[in-house]
């Protein structure tokens, strides 16, 4: 995900951005992101559907989340699309975004009260990103670690120290859970010893620490899968492994089955 400072997004990027003046055309856009001044939103990308009232699908001042159709740096103008951009798209998008603006303020946080100059968050931070992916992700890893966490990315002890207790103090434990139906069957001999294998499997699935996965009966051949984590990205990567091999097993042994992801 790109920080203030990158001046242009790419084609296909989920950008954040702020309605700033609606026309009956379509609606431009503040790019929250990036440096560059206005995207435009077309009515055409606006829905799906044939829109009379462009106001009643956004408005000004509303937040929104769009996807990046063209990008002319040349002339200074990107196009967005609304209708483009899924409901799970929009969700993670925005988790991803207020996520860095609460870890950059609790970095700041951390600098003042440390005393380190601009250079050292710097640093920091770019220490921080290599080793956990976001420094939102460190935050929260310092949460289970302390301040280990961070001096594992060779962050000075001062800074650690101070960024260990501003997210102690500021986050919550983060779980998030996702869930699915699984429908399972066999008409073969022992059908049920084999479904019965196939969740046996489970346990040998390779998952990131503090993932939970719990299977349900919701009355055969209905099965409730679902995986509590500490974000999105390791449940929904423990959910697709957990469900595969569920599924991989069946069908091997001569049964059939299906997934529905539930929302």
């Amino acid at each position: 995900m790109a920080s203030k400072g990158v001046d242009w997004p790419e084609i296909g990027d989920l950008v954040v951005g702020s309605v700033v003046k609606i026309t009956p055309h379509g609606a431009y856009v503040s790019l929250d992101e990036y440096d560059v001044d206005e995207g435009f939103l077309h009515i055409s990308e606006i829905s799906s559907r044939w829109v009379k009232n462009i106001r009643a699908h956004v408005r000004e001042g509303q937040k929104v989340v769009l996807k990046v159709l063209r990008v002319n740096a040349d002339v200074g103008h990107v196009d967005l699309s609304l209708r483009r951009v899924t409901e799970r798209g929009r969700r993670e998008k925005l988790l991803a975004w207020k996520r860095l603006r609460k870890s950059e303020t609790f970095l700041k946080m951390a600098a003042e009260k440390a005393g380190v100059t601009s250079k050292e968050v710097t640093d920091a931070r770019s220490k921080i990103e290599n080793l956990y992916g976001e420094l939102y992700d460190g935050l929260e890893e310092a949460l289970f670690q302390g301040k280990e966490a961070f001096l594992k990315a060779n962050v000075p002890e001062n800074l650690a120290s101070a960024l260990t207790e501003i997210a102690k103090a500021k986050i919550k434990v983060p779980h998030v859970k996702v869930r699915g139906t699984l429908n399972l069957s066999s008409i073969k001999p022992k059908g049920v010893d084999f479904l019965r294998n196939a969740f046996k499997m489970v346990k040998d699935v390779k998952k990131p620490k503090d993932v939970d996965v719990k299977i349900y009966v919701l009355g055969a051949p209905k099965y409730r899968i679902e995986v509590t984590a500490r974000n999105y990205k390791d449940a929904e990567k423990t959910l697709e492994s957990t469900t595969n091999t569920i599924l991989n097993s069946v069908v091997t042994s001569g049964g059939e089955g299906s997934f529905k992801r539930l929302r």
